[in-house]
């Protein structure tokens, strides 16, 4: 393994030996000895185990062949009981090709096939030590650290190996209407891990995510945020990989529900380069949406603007970035568009979602320009159906079409996915 991936162990062995420490003093007065109680905390626990099956197929132009993806996620977690505030979770991920890895899972060096982000592997992907209190929480360790929508931090749920964070996170909640979130996060798992490839697995700096959120009224709340993203070089990656995705990014959100049927969703954001990236731009984020629910379809209508920045260092433009998103959600499933593109993107999409009996559907359609050039990318169309069966099995099928037209090349993909929870 890398240093990268060394450092961060120490740094999470040494936390949770003191948070051990903390857990063991507290109760040290309890009737019991604190290992008895500690022995009660993991008795007292639960296990579960999540089986996820998915095959991935894509015939993308320019690429020699087809990716087929067959893969099995095997989860297992593991979480304590509370003890006088105190509870500890670990979590053990395992993904592995059934029948045929014809993909590029980005380490196998199938590049022959088109990229389907799902290395075989196995690892941790939770290991945390939590204090709950009246009106704050902590965490330490391993984690997944969700900030609303996912538009600039989330867990990257969507791929076989999910996108956790190492550090600690504290949420508040001072008063009924306002709360606060705060996480200091020294090294982020991404999905591509937990060995090295085409892209690094782990990100080590240090990253500071910060979000309040106050409730002006029934069903409306504003959203203030500062994500502040500073990622070390690494030795055998280029500055695209790495440090060029370090950034400062501010900006506010408001949600809202102005009726049973009718919601509204609006945003802005700056952004600037931080700490060792070889950039300097600024570049600014907007979106606005608009929910229209008439039971059982909801419609959907949104333009989705990030804009693009002059690199004061070389000329020409950077887009906006956000490396740590959950984007599979945004831009379109085909996912045409994980780094946003050189002179921005706009995004003007319109959705129609319902239920056909037991089975949920959607489908999705999104237009795709340049922000600062009158250039047409492409369109795509979406479609998924998911059916529910139980508690514990869900099916799921899901269609992407991207169709180039002066941006990228055309691409399709389709996925079955299969999901047993015990």
């Amino acid at each position: 393994m890398t240093r990268q991936y060394s450092d961060t162990h120490i740094h999470f062995l040494s936390a949770t030996k003191v948070l051990a420490l903390l857990i063991a003093s507290n109760t040290a007065n309890a009737e019991t000895s604190g290992f008895d109680s500690l022995a009660e905390m993991v008795k007292g626990g639960t296990a579960s185990v999540d089986l996820r099956y998915r095959y991935e197929g894509v015939d993308q132009d320019g690429v020699e062949k087809n990716a087929d993806a067959s893969t099995l996620r095997s989860r297992l977690t593991l979480t304590t009981t509370t003890l006088r505030g105190f509870s500890a979770q670990l979590e053990f991920d395992n993904i592995t090709s059934v029948l045929t890895d014809n993909y590029n899972s980005t380490t196998n060096g199938n590049t022959e096939y088109p990229i389907v982000a799902d290395p075989e592997a196995t690892d941790f992907n939770q290991a945390w030590l939590a204090y709950d209190a009246d009106k704050w929480n902590a965490k330490f360790g391993r984690q997944r650290i969700i900030n609303a929508s996912q538009r600039f931090v989330g867990g990257v749920a969507w791929r076989q190996n999910e996108q956790t964070y190492d550090g600690l996170r504290i949420q508040l909640n001072p008063t009924q209407n306002l709360s606060v979130d705060a996480s200091y996060v020294y090294n982020i798992n991404r999905i591509f891990g937990p060995n090295d490839g085409a892209q690094p697995a782990d990100w080590e700096g240090d990253n500071i995510f910060l979000r309040a959120t106050y409730n002006l009224a029934e069903a409306h709340s504003v959203s203030g945020y500062g994500y502040l993203i500073d990622v070390d070089p690494q030795s055998g990656y280029t500055a695209g990989k790495t440090v060029n995705n370090s950034t400062n990014t501010f900006g506010i959100e408001y949600q809202g529900k102005f009726s049973e049927w009718l919601g509204v969703k609006a945003a802005f954001a700056t952004q600037s380069s931080e700490g060792n990236s070889e950039l300097d731009y600024d570049a600014d984020y907007y979106m606005a949406e608009l929910n229209a629910s008439f039971k059982p379809v909801t419609l959907k209508i949104g333009y989705e603007v990030l804009g693009s920045g002059e690199n004061g260092n070389t000329g020409g433009g950077v887009g906006f970035k956000t490396p740590l998103a959950t984007l599979h959600l945004f831009q379109g499933w085909a996912d045409k568009f994980l780094a946003t593109p050189a002179n921005g993107i706009e995004d003007a999409y319109v959705g129609i979602s319902g239920k056909l009996g037991p089975v949920k559907v959607g489908a999705f359609y999104h237009d795709f320009k340049a922000e600062s050039l009158d250039t047409q990318y492409g369109t795509e169309f979406d479609m998924i159906a998911t059916w529910p069966v139980n508690k514990q099995l869900s099916l799921q099928a899901k269609f992407a079409d991207y169709q180039a037209k002066d941006f990228l090349t055309d691409t399709t993909k389709f996925w079955l996915t299969v999901q047993l929870k015990l």
